[in-house]
């Protein structure tokens, strides 16, 4: 068996992570969100006051990527074998995934700056295949060679249903479902409208609709659909 890339795109909220991470387990490679580097990006910039309601100081920012002051990296959490997000050397996993920051990631994602700063982290990542990576366009810019592209969406209000849930379990009990569904679909009208790498499938993607699949379905299909590309 051949080690392959795996790219997974899709809309936000769809489970494009816990696919990528389950299958990664499963076959021993290697598992990037690529969306927790865009969310570490734009922590950064609240952090530092380069959005302000709403508005991206984007020269700014430019000139701190250019300086180096924003370093991303992952580490393993030892208790679940799954990477977590580190900006400059600190695990930000849990306040990345706060509404402050899902509310202004996709501008921050939009601006190209920022893309071909990530963009040329995660193909380098990528070289030595046995990875999969999970995103907005990982089979479209990032990895267009990838051996395996898989395409995932589901309605908003299931998304927003899932996203929802996630929150409450993690302690958050001031944000409601309008919210949620709101900044679902704000997002995708965002990501599929910027200019530089829209979101959409791949040609040669697969599409797959979870709106109505369990976790363990998803991921028999997934786990499927890697052994039929790793062993042609």
């Amino acid at each position: 068996m051949s080690k392959i890339i795996v790219a997974i795109d899709g809309h936000s909220s769809c489970g494009k992570s816990t696919m990528a991470k389950a299958l990664a387990r499963a076959v021993g490679y290697i598992y990037v969100d690529t969306g927790a580097m865009y969310r570490c990006v734009t922590l950064y910039a609240l952090r530092n006051r380069l959005i302000e309601q709403g508005r991206i100081y984007e020269f700014a920012l430019l000139q701190h990527i250019r300086s180096g002051f924003i370093k991303i990296s992952f580490q393993l959490d030892p208790e679940t074998n799954l990477p977590l997000a580190c900006l400059n050397g600190e695990v930000v996993e849990q306040e990345i995934r706060g509404m402050e920051v899902s509310n202004n990631v996709s501008p921050i994602a939009a601006l190209p700056f920022v893309r071909t700063f990530l963009v040329a982290q995660q193909q380098a990542m990528g070289r030595e295949k046995g990875i999969v990576m999970d995103g907005r366009d990982i089979a479209t810019v990032v990895f267009p060679q990838a051996e395996l592209k898989v395409f995932v969406t589901a309605s908003a209000e299931v998304r927003a249903q899932r996203r929802f849930l996630e929150l409450q379990e993690k302690g958050d009990t001031t944000t409601t479902f309008d919210e949620v569904l709101r900044n679902v679909q704000e997002r995708d009208y965002i990501d599929s409208h910027r200019e530089v790498a829209p979101l959409k499938p791949a040609e040669d993607s697969l599409i797959l609709d979870n709106s109505n699949l369990t976790r363990e379905q998803q991921n028999e299909w997934l786990l499927t659909q890697f052994h039929q590309r790793a062993n042609q």
